[in-house]
Parts: structure tokens; sequence; C-alpha cells
């Protein structure tokens, strides 16, 4: 399996996790068990979901597209994500799925970070208060085009593509824990080795940012792999879901993101159809998990007909992103010999 291989399983399996998530987003997980039973495939948004009500099986969401827009951003800026032109991409982006009539609009924290940008703060202080998961669930970019290490430069790396919407402890800890994970599958790790690298990335992170009151984000991510590992998946995803949580706070849904791939170390395909009986933030959830499974096993492990779908649904190309963004992996690799 060669790198490029993993690479694409990780962006694809972000997008494929995304679809799988999309029509159980915001719903209860007993109301997603309700309406699907046991999840096997792709489902349109059911009339229930107010977010994505009438959207086809396979189509993807803020996840996916915002995670295409960091990457576009990294390459334009050799490996920096400028601020200014992601804030202006992200407001773009919002206007353009309004006028669409999507009601996934961004997150509650990137909103108020973007507005306070306009109002005329600086990009330290915009995103003083964005401790939501929008920064992790579109930083696998990061995690593509950066090393695993040294490790410092990779969460410094997080940090600088979500500071202008996420500037916080929880938020960067929760973005380096994915982007580490991300980069150690890349680089050829399995899923025990990633996770770990993970919880070592959200170790350094934590002192990144501004601070904001919450549980710590390594922490809770070593518990929650534990609180699942080895059990028998229903029975362990409704304890993710009762005690991990699966809301948009960083401090739930990434640990969540965590344990669903701890579930499923082998089978990128597996964990999106587990993630999405979560319901809750499960798009969200979904796409790190799988995206962080998809790296590791390679774009192979997913089944031909799903990254089909996504494709083609969303007329979705991830191939010559995948290879700019390896081309700034391999600069950086040697920049730091």
């Amino acid at each position: 399996m060669t790198i490029r291989e993993r690479a694409l399983g990780a962006f694809y399996g972000l997008a494929v996790g995304d679809a799988l998530g999309m029509p159980t987003q915001g719903l209860s997980r007993e109301t997603v068990v309700e309406l699907f039973g046991r999840l096997e495939g792709f489902e349109p948004g059911p009339e229930a979901n107010e977010i994505s009500r009438g959207l086809p099986a396979g189509r993807v969401t803020d996840d996916t597209e915002q995670a295409v827009i960091v990457a576009e951003a990294l390459v334009e800026g050799r490996g920096r994500v400028d601020a200014a032109v992601l804030a202006e991409r992200l407001l773009a982006w919002e206007r353009d799925v309004a006028a669409r009539g999507s009601l996934d609009l961004l997150g509650p924290s990137t909103k108020r970070a973007l507005t306070e940008l306009q109002g005329g703060a600086s990009v330290e202080d915009a995103g003083r208060w964005g401790d939501t998961n929008g920064a992790a669930m579109r930083v696998t970019p990061v995690g593509i085009a950066t090393p695993p290490q040294p490790l410092h430069r990779l969460v410094a790396a997080a940090a600088d593509a979500g500071r202008v919407t996420h500037n916080t402890t929880i938020a960067i800890a929760g973005a380096a824990a994915v982007a580490a994970a991300v980069s150690a599958g890349v680089d050829g790790s399995d899923v025990d080795a990633a996770l770990d690298a993970g919880e070592r990335a959200a170790e350094v992170a934590r002192t990144h940012g501004h601070y904001v009151a919450g549980a710590d984000v390594a922490r809770r991510i070593g518990w929650a792999v534990a609180l699942v590992r080895g059990r028998d998946p229903d029975d362990a995803l409704d304890d993710v879901t009762e005690l991990v949580g699966t809301s948009l706070a960083t401090q739930e849904s990434v640990p969540a993101a965590f344990a669903i791939a701890a579930l499923s170390p082998d089978d990128p395909w597996r964990a999106g159809l587990l993630a999405a009986g979560l319901g809750g933030d499960s798009d969200t959830i979904a796409a790190m998990a799988v995206a962080i499974v998809g790296a590791c096993c390679g774009l192979g492990a997913l089944p031909a007909d799903a990254a089909h779908v996504v494709r083609t649904t969303n007329h979705l190309e991830l191939e010559p992103l995948v290879d700019e963004l390896l081309a700034l992996r391999v600069a950086a690799t040697g920049a730091a010999s």
C-alpha cells in the first residue's frame, strides 16, 4: 500500500463518513434506530430531519466541503493557511449553501468568529471563544500534508489552520488529535498507533490558544478508547452516546470519533456505519473516524461503490488535491531532515 493510497483513504474516508452520517445528524440514537434500524449504507435525508431533509443518499455536508476549502488554502499557501483567505472562503461557502436552500450552515464558533472578524477583531482574537468541533472536522488535509514528526510542528500546523475560528485550548487539542492520527496513518501506522499519536498530540496542544473551561481532550480520548475496546459494538455505542457524548463540543465528538475508530480498526466502512448510528453530530464524528481508519487502511479498504457514490453525487474529485497535499508533505519532510 502506497502513501498515496493511504492519503486517499483519509480524504475519501472523510467524505464517505460524512455522507453516511448526513441523514442521522441531529437525531437521537433512539430515533435513528426507529427510522433506519441497523444502518447498512447511504440513506437519503429523512423527512424527520429538518437539517438533511430531502438530500439524496451519498450527499456530503459541511465537513467535507470545508475540508476541501482548507486543503485548497493549504496548497495555495504552500503549507500555511492564510487566515484572511480562509475566512473569506468560509463566508462565501455559507452564502452558496444558503442559496441552495440548505440549513447546514456555519457552526456556532465559526459564525461568531467570522462576525467578529468582519467587525474589526484581529485574527488572534476572532476565534477567542471557538471551542466546538469545526477545526477538528476540517483538519484532515493538514494530517495529509504534514508528517507526524516532529510532533510540535504538526500541532502548530493544526493550530494555524483553525486559529481564525477556533483559537482555544480545547478546539486546538481536538484538531491536533485528528490531524496527528491521520498523519500517522498516512505514514503507515495501524489504528492503535494512530490513536496513540492523536492522544499525544492533544496533550501537546493543550497549551495552545486561549484557555476555555472544559474537560481535557487528551485524557477523554484515552478514556473513550479504553471504554469501548473489546466491547460488543451495540453496547459500546450506547456508552459512546450516554457517557462520551455526541454533541458539537470538541471534548465529546473527538473522543467519540476515536472510540469508533477503536471499535472498527480494520474496516473504515463499518466505522462509518457505527458512527452514523450514534445520531447527534454523527456526520462529523463519522467523518473524523473514517478519515483516521481510512488513513491506516487505505482507499482499497472502502467499498469501491462507496467512493464512487460520493464522487458522483457530489462531483468530488479529490485525487489532484491529495497529490498536491502529499507534495507539501514531501517538502516538509525534506525541510526537517
